[in-house]
């Protein structure tokens, strides 16, 4: 990607702690995602009529440098959220081209992306948070209109290059779609995939009660 390019993002967030990694992070929200999920926490994302704000990835390190001795004090950095931040996987990676090598690159994802873009950022990612929905392929193309075949080849890639340290995998409870036991079932599959991370959560179905708790906010 050339430095001139920018990439939209529904919202740029300081300070948050724990929220998104180790130490303290910034948010930076990119626009676009790959699925369409029922209780979206970020709907603008996927809005043609959002107002979105553009920044080249030097712009966006000139922006969130502020916080530069926070992130190096505490081991934190900066999180590329969305909407699916994957989608910007070359943006990522002159970010991190660019950007202090004493920040931390987390990226918050569903995987349910091309392999390649997961292979561009992967190197130098410091912790992947997925959003994993469900393993069961019904319940998840239910919930986000899509298959999870994408997602499965993902996280068998990131098991073939030992990986699985680096992940920290969601684990929803999703009102009306799946149950506590279809969690537990998820949780199974992947520590027999070698992961060990786990956030176990219960997704809010009101999107406002989801704002007030993590919704980005434009600062810019």
């Amino acid at each position: 990607m050339n430095n001139k390019e920018a990439a939209p993002f529904i919202g740029v967030e300081r300070l948050r702690i724990p929220i998104d990694g180790d130490g303290v992070t910034t948010l930076a929200a990119f626009r676009d995602c790959t699925l369409r999920c029922q209780y979206c926490l970020n709907p603008q994302s996927l809005d043609s009529n959002t107002l979105v704000k553009h920044y080249t990835a030097q712009e966006l390190i000139d922006y969130v440098k502020i916080d530069s001795l926070y992130f190096v004090a505490t081991g934190g950095g900066v999180t590329f959220g969305g909407g699916e931040p994957l989608l910007r996987s070359s943006f990522i990676k002159r970010f991190r081209e660019l950007c202090p090598k004493e920040w931390m690159i987390n990226i918050e994802t569903a995987l349910n992306v091309p392999l390649p873009l997961l292979q561009e950022v992967a190197p130098f990612t410091h912790q992947f948070i997925i959003d994993i929905k469900d393993m069961n392929a019904d319940i998840y193309e239910k919930y986000t209109t899509k298959d999870n075949k994408q997602v499965i080849e993902n996280l068998k890639w990131l098991c073939s290059e030992n990986m699985q340290d680096k992940c920290k995998i969601r684990l929803p409870l999703i009102a009306d779609f799946n149950t506590e036991a279809d969690r537990k079932n998820s949780k199974k599959m992947l520590e027999e995939m070698g992961f060990n991370d786990f956030n176990p959560f219960s997704y809010i179905k009101n999107v406002n009660d989801y704002k007030k708790i993590l919704g980005p906010k434009d600062e810019g």
